[in-house]
């Protein structure tokens, strides 16, 4: 195996060789076998090995396992224990997806604080079948059918092509020893229970599927990047205009394609949407209909489909207690002094000095609210004047107001109100500023 694993490496990650590395150890087979053959190839690396606390003195004796490991290899290691429960309750995830969010991030900090490049894990070809049909029984697209990936930013994963069984040969021929997870025996986690009761009956159907499986992946992935470049292009075509919180796309684009689901379903699945009929009937709904995921919201608005991240964010008050610059989510608020009326635009009015009453406020819209419109007859409700400007669900909720005195002086970059306007008799002028 060590001359394969050489083989592999120089093929696929030589550039591993030059770089400080992060072996992720368990103490397991997989993991173990892994810093061993790293040491062969004579890599740069250290040893890392989360206690996630999950199984009492077993746990405590991995870490101890792990640690004389780090003393007969000749590295340095880092260890942490985890309250992994704990956290996973807090976060409301299981305690598979608590420890891994522990682990990487973890990683992460090792990564900065020690100026080390990649962290390598040990998963292997029967790993990467697990994943495929967990993904497969939940239900997956493209993505979900091309594996564990090899190279994940400054993630490696040097084993995938070799199987439990090579590994484990290896690891008993050179007389390598290694710690016997329990909780690998239990079938109460899918993936345990594949790797137990489903997995061995498809080996024995066909011995070869850990070598087919490789050959699939690598033949949906060329096929991913076909995906990939039509994506590019219908997005080309379809995204009007694309900010940091708003992205807007061309309605009539998605329906000129033949099959619009498997396009939104690659699009709009890393904005953690899953309803994708939903969103193809958002295509012919009516304006104003809303689809939402956990962290964004998509709005169909006349011929186009905006899609904006969810502000769980309370409604705020901003205090303006003079002329000063202050910050607000649409950006600067500049008060100043002026001699006299300049070019007016949306992002900014002239107003009698005389009729404003510090401190101002700036605050979303509230029910109810109501001003003078500037050239217009009378008070109109705010939200009726949003209705007649066609403004999107999405503009409304993000709208501003500057008040005085609890009265509407600007619907911030819309409308001024009447009763601040600059007139005749004023003598006094404060030009305010939307940057």
């Amino acid at each position: 195996m060590l001359q394969e694993f050489k083989v592999h490496i120089n093929n696929q990650f030589s550039f591993l060789n030059e770089k400080k590395l992060l072996v992720a150890i368990s103490g397991g087979l997989d993991s173990v076998v892994l810093a061993y053959l790293c040491k062969s190839l004579k890599f740069d690396f250290s040893l890392a090995h989360c206690n996630f606390s999950l199984r009492d003195k077993e746990s405590n004796t991995d870490e101890t396992f792990v640690k004389q490991l780090a003393k007969d290899l000749d590295v340095e290691i880092f260890t942490k224990t985890f309250p992994t429960e704990k956290f996973a309750k807090k976060e409301k995830l299981s305690i598979q997806l608590a420890a891994r969010k522990l682990r990487y991030n973890w990683f992460e900090e090792i990564l900065e604080r020690e100026a080390l490049d990649y962290v390598l894990t040990a998963h292997h070809a029967d790993d990467n079948l697990e994943t495929l049909l967990i993904n497969l029984s939940r239900g997956t697209g493209i993505e979900g059918l091309t594996g564990i990936p090899p190279l994940n930013n400054n993630i490696v994963r040097p084993l995938l092509p070799f199987s439990r069984k090579i590994i484990k040969a290896y690891a008993l021929e050179q007389q390598i020893n290694w710690r016997e997870d329990s909780s690998n025996a239990s079938t109460k986690y899918l993936r345990n229970k594949l790797r137990h009761d489903v997995i061995p009956v498809l080996k024995d159907i066909n011995p070869n599927i850990l070598q087919n499986l490789n050959t699939t992946i690598s033949n949906l992935n060329d096929t991913k990047s076909i995906v990939v470049e039509s994506l590019k292009a219908v997005l080309k075509r379809a995204v009007i205009s694309k900010t940091e919180g708003e992205t807007v796309y061309r309605i009539s684009e998605f329906k000129k394609i033949d099959v619009p689901k498997a396009y939104i379903h690659e699009i709009f699945k890393v904005y953690g949407f899953t309803a994708f009929n939903d969103i193809v009937d958002l295509l012919d709904a009516q304006s104003g209909k809303i689809i939402t995921s956990k962290t964004h919201q998509l709005l169909k608005d006349r011929e186009t489909l905006i899609l904006t991240k969810i502000d769980t964010k309370k409604e705020f008050e901003i205090v303006v207690n003079s002329l000063e610059t202050i910050k607000t989510p649409l950006g600067k608020l500049v008060f100043e002094k002026v001699s006299n009326v300049g070019i007016v635009e949306n992002n900014s009015i002239f107003v009698d000095a005389k009729m404003l009453n510090f401190p101002l406020t700036v605050s979303s819209k509230q029910e109810g609210d109501y001003f003078y419109p500037s050239g217009m007859n009378g008070k109109k409700k705010i939200s009726k004047y949003f209705k007649d400007i066609k403004l999107s669900l999405i503009a409304k909720e993000k709208a501003l107001i500057l008040r005085s005195s609890n009265q509407v002086v600007w619907v911030i970059n819309y409308r001024l109100d009447n009763r601040f306007k600059v007139t005749k008799s004023t003598k006094k002028i404060i030009k305010i500023s939307l940057i």
